[in-house]
């Protein structure tokens, strides 16, 4: 017993030596910038938080350097306030959170500087700083999204998480391990409102799409003889309606390139009468000769902007002697149908953009807060843009029609985007880290509709994106916390029988959503 307790003793003083000259090393004085050997260049950094546009309110943008280093120390010189020193042992910096609030807080509408130096091999070099500006608006302080496996044979392990963005706190909303591990998606807020947040479920006994609001929560039905359950929500701004596409999905795939693809078959908008439980449309979001899809509302709530897209019997033809889909041609215009929200009257439908002047197919419309502009991604073709490398973010100006490619692109796929709920800032999910994984990114949208550059997701660990191998979908930015808990969700989903929805008796029931008859010949593996 008496070798065990001494060789511990040993032992303890070895790491507490060790420990005593790590903090020694962190505690040695990093000479000034002039007394360094300068690099001549800005150091390379990951994630890349040089010249961009922050909130004042997101958490610490921490990196790493990715140069060698024995020791490094980052230096910030704030316009207002004193100047911070984070040191590091590694070259990842991790900015305490309380200083960089400060900090930020501080110097609303100002500039931040960076200054990094590094030793190695026992030389320091100093690195050309670089800036970034902090800007006068905040961002909503939550952002909901699922996270699921990139492939699609292990998609029954996800969930629905909501994060802090002033924070690095993450909270699980709901995880399909509660609920029969079954499909949920289509979580949608009501003009970025948490109170008010709807999600669906696909499969087993908590099928629905369940319902939040102020007075408690629902789970519906909301497919009947006319529609098949909906999905790509949006919610009217008044509260009590909330339209979805119907659609009828499937997968495909390439033997070059991304594998993956989507075809939407047959597709109808619907809305859902929150209140008379009850499920409506219009001859103009029901036209059998077209695909509807995609609905969103205008802020004032008297138009409906969707996507659509000929049926799909229009793109069969013949192909090297056989008949065959000409997928890679299926394109989607921008739509526009007037609503009274006072007598649930609807117009005629409008082409807003169509496909042949983007020059591509329109997707995933969304409009500002203050109705100015209309955010929507253009792809080479379909209505899955999340798998096509050509999906970019555009920018519509409601006011003038000017039409234009969003300088936040990259060249791999950006797809779905959502704006926060005070307009300027607005999220959307990006593959240009890796071309397989989406990850969240922020930019800001300036008067002039000049995008800033883009910032990924901060977090905690600067290396996190380098080993998390989920896929961020359909991030949603909400006002404030979702306070409801996972077992609230999946109790409200296997309380029972969803509540049937009735069908308005202006819609004739169909077999199914308007649209072309469903053939195996259409979903061949097809070929680039």
């Amino acid at each position: 017993m008496t070798f065990f307790r001494k060789r511990y003793r040993t032992t303890a003083v070895f790491l507490s030596l060790g420990l005593i000259a790590a903090c020694a090393a962190l505690r040695e004085t990093a000479p000034r910038p002039g007394e360094a050997a300068s690099a001549g260049r800005r150091p390379r950094i990951s994630p890349d938080y040089a010249d961009v546009v922050m909130p004042p309110n997101i958490a610490p943008l921490n990196f790493r350097v990715l140069e060698p280093c024995d020791r490094a120390v980052l230096t910030l010189e704030p316009e207002n306030g004193p100047v911070v020193e984070v040191k590091s042992g590694d070259g990842a910096f991790r900015i305490p959170i309380k200083v960089w609030r400060n900090l930020l807080s501080r110097n609303k509408g100002r500039l931040l500087t960076y200054r990094v130096r590094v030793k190695n091999s026992g030389r320091w070099i100093t690195y050309e700083p670089f800036n970034n500006r902090i800007a006068e608006q905040p961002i909503d302080s939550r952002l909901a999204y699922r996270l699921i496996n990139p492939a699609f044979s292990l998609w029954t392990v996800m969930g629905l998480f909501q994060r802090d963005l002033e924070t690095f706190e993450e909270k699980p909303i709901l995880l399909n391990r509660l609920t029969q591990d079954n499909c949920m998606n289509c979580h949608h807020f009501k003009t970025n409102d948490p109170e008010w947040v709807m999600l669906h479920l696909r499969g087993g006994k908590g099928s629905g799409t369940l319902i939040r609001t102020p007075d408690g929560m629902r789970k519906v039905d909301t497919s009947t003889d006319f529609n098949k359950a909906g999905s790509y929500p949006a919610w009217h701004p008044d509260g009590g309606l909330i339209a979805f596409s119907a659609n009828s999905l499937t997968m495909f795939f390439h033997s070059r390139g991304e594998s993956r693809d989507v075809l939407d078959a047959k597709s109808d908008i619907v809305v859902y009468d929150i209140g008379g439980n009850r499920i409506t449309s219009a001859a103009g979001l029901a036209d059998p000769e077209r695909m509807e899809t995609f609905p969103c509302w205008a802020p004032d709530g008297r138009a409906l902007y969707f996507c659509a897209a000929d049926r799909l019997e229009r793109y069969v033809g013949e192909r090297q002697g056989r008949e065959d889909l000409f997928w890679e041609t299926i394109r989607y215009d921008l739509m526009r149908i007037a609503f009274d929200p006072g007598t649930g009257a609807w117009g005629r439908p409008q082409t807003v953009l169509s496909a042949k002047t983007a020059g591509g197919s329109i997707t995933e419309p969304r409009v500002s807060p203050d109705g100015r502009f209309l955010m929507f991604t253009l792809a080479d073709y379909g209505n899955f843009p999340v798998y096509l490398e050509s999906a970019d973010l555009h920018l519509l100006d409601l006011a003038t029609g000017r039409v234009k490619k969003l300088e936040c692109n990259s060249g791999r796929a950006e797809s779905f985007h959502s704006w926060s709920g005070g307009g300027g800032w607005f999220v959307f999910t990006s593959k240009r880290m890796d071309g397989l994984l989406g990850r969240p990114y922020f930019s800001r949208l300036d008067s002039a509709g000049a995008a800033s550059k883009p910032f990924v997701l901060p977090q905690k660990d600067p290396a996190f994106y380098d080993t998390f191998l989920k896929t961020y979908n359909v991030p949603e930015l909400a006002a404030g916390e979702i306070r409801i808990g996972p077992r609230d969700w999946a109790k409200t989903a296997h309380a029972g029988p969803a509540v049937k929805a009735g069908l308005d008796p202006v819609l004739k029931p169909l077999s199914g959503p308007a649209g072309a008859a469903e053939s195996p010949d259409l979903y061949h593996k097809a070929k680039r």
